[in-house]
Formats: structure tokens, sequence, C-alpha cells
């Protein structure tokens, strides 16, 4: 134990076993020792009760016929890394869950050593990686920065393998082919199942590169446009009864037709109570739109099939336009499952 108050730190001091012959750190071979360094180097190891703790060590050189004069290697650290391998995996597990610069704060180090520590596992991950059980992933894009910057993380669905492959740093069709070329061609034709949003270079991509798997579109991103179609339906029918002299009864109900019944305030619920009063489009729309959400319950193909139909149906026969394309570009695709 060393220093005092927050400096405070615990030193274990490791002394090689007698007649123990250093490893040489090229070849890993045992060889005769050749000198010692002037003063012991200090490994940073896991915290204990958040105290830091160090393995302060003399290192030896070889004298290694292969490799000439070589530092030995030791068993906790690799190279020349200040930090114990266990260490540099003990921080890069906390900063999944904590910022690196939070991460770092907790355990008394430096920023950049928990961005090497990450960086070292990451490689690790991708050099010893199997893809070969690969048949299912998922693609979809999120903001990073200011300004509509984008990447596109595609990650591993299948059942009991869920992982992230690759980030992309943009959305475009070029950076998308670009992946799934050094993904590898055999690769893509052993994925079975994608799922992705309904942005329309993603979806050319993955027909064109991935034309054996099977197409899935996420319900937030159909359920997303349905909301839009009941808005429009909306805001025209409040329009036209504006310019024909009715009472603005739609007025700031935008929410009610957006949210879900059991999300809304009590203003909101009690607004659309009394909206249901009228005979309106929007209503109409509404309804709709509630009756699609039963369509994720489905579990059997057929059934599935034979509820996305009589939506169809319903929709068509109310002719709501803006709202009968929306369903429909939704369902087809849909279908596709």
């Amino acid at each position: 134990m060393s220093g005092k108050g927050d400096k405070t730190r615990i030193i274990a001091e490791i002394i090689p076993r007698a007649n123990a012959r250093p490893r040489c750190s090229g070849c890993g071979k045992p060889r005769p020792g050749y000198d010692r360094m002037p003063r012991p180097r200090k490994f940073e190891f896991i915290p204990v009760w958040n105290i830091p703790v160090s393995l302060s060590y003399t290192m030896r050189r070889v004298d290694c016929p292969s490799c000439g004069i070589k530092v030995e290697a030791v068993p906790w650290a690799q190279g020349k890394h200040a930090c114990c391998d266990a260490y540099r995996h003990f921080l890069a597990s906390w900063a999944r869950r904590l910022s690196w610069k939070e991460t770092a704060a907790c355990f008394h180090t430096k920023w950049d050593t928990v961005c090497r520590s990450v960086k070292w596992v990451v490689d690790f991950g991708m050099k010893h990686r199997d893809l070969e059980d690969v048949t299912a992933i998922g693609v979809d894009e999120v903001t990073y920065s200011k300004g509509h910057k984008y990447m596109t993380p595609v990650y591993q669905i299948d059942g009991g393998r869920k992982r992230l492959l690759g980030v992309i740093r943009d959305r475009d069709t070029r950076s998308l082919t670009s992946f799934f070329e050094t993904f590898g061609a055999e690769r893509c034709a052993r994925i079975k199942v994608v799922c992705s949003d309904m942005w329309k270079p993603c979806l050319n991509v993955i027909a064109v590169m991935l034309p054996a798997a099977l197409n899935v579109l996420d319900r937030f991103h159909i359920a997303k446009k349905l909301g839009e179609a009941v808005d429009e339906v909306r805001r025209q029918e409040a329009k036209q009864l504006a310019a024909e002299g009715y009472e603005p009864v739609l007025k700031n109900s935008r929410y009610c037709f957006l949210k879900r019944r059991s999300n809304l305030t009590i203003r909101q619920a009690t607004k659309l109570r009394d909206l249901l009063k009228y005979d309106l489009k929007s209503l109409r729309a509404l309804a709709l739109k509630e009756a699609f959400d039963g369509f994720w319950q489905y579990e059997s193909p057929r059934w599935a099939e034979l509820a996305k139909k009589e939506i169809l149906l319903e929709v068509i026969g109310h002719r709501h336009g803006r709202l009968r394309r929306k369903q429909l570009n939704g369902c087809q695709n849909r279908n596709q499952c």
C-alpha cells in the first residue's frame, strides 16, 4: 500500500520463480537470461474496493538464438502495454454499460486507456469471430451527430445468437453494397431472412446482394407510415371543414390520432371521446389503423393473410386516398414475410 487519500494505491510485487528461465517474447520459448531492467515496471490491475492496484515486476531480457536480445514475455500483459489483459477486459466490459469518460473516472484511469482497451477487445473479437452460422440479419440506420449524419449497423438476429456484425459509416447504396461484398458471396447466399426498414436504397441493395433472402419490414416503420397516413387524412378533413364553415372540431387533436389509446393523456382522451360523436373520415381512418394492430398477433401465415385481405377490403371500400396507398404498400411488403 502506498500513497494517502485519493492517491492510495495497492502495489503487488511479483518475484520470478527461482531457477526459472524467462520466455522470449518473439518465439515464446524458454531462453537463458541476459540482464534485468534497472527499475521495476508497473502494470495496472483490476481495482479492489475501488482502490487502484498495480503489479510491480522487474522485467528481464533474454538471449534468444533465434530472435536475438528480447524482453521476456509475461503472462499478465502483452508487449509494452502498461495494463494487464484482465484489466483491459474489465474496462471494456464496463464501457458497454457506461460512457468511456464515466468508466475512466470511476476506475481512476485515463480515457485513452479505456479507448485502447475497447479497441483491443474488438480487434480480438474481429480476428476470432465465426460468421459461418449467420442466417438472419437486421439492417437499420441511426443518427450519430447533428446535421443528418447517419451510420448503418448490421446485426445478426438468429435465435439465441444476437451480435453486431458491422457498422457502416453512411447509409448510401455504395456503402451498404461494399459491406456485403466484403461479407462474401458465400455467406450472403446462406442468409435466409433480412429485417430492415422501408428506406428505398436499402431495399434495392438487399434485393440485389441477397436475392434468396426474405426481406421482413420491421413493425415500427409500417406503423409509422400508417400513422402518417391517418394524420394526413385528419389534416385534409380539417381544411375541408374550415372551408365549408363548420366548427373546427379537429383543432388540437393531432396526438389523439397518433398515440395509442393507452398512452393518451386525460385531456387527449376526453378530446377523442368528444370527437366520437361526429361522423368523420379521420375516425374511420383511425379505426382502420387500430384494426391493423391485430395483424401482428397472428402466428399462422394463413390467418395473417386472411386478416390482411379483410383490412385491405375495408381500406379500399372507404377510399381514403393516401391512407389506402399507405395500407396497401405496407401490407404488400409485409406479405414478403
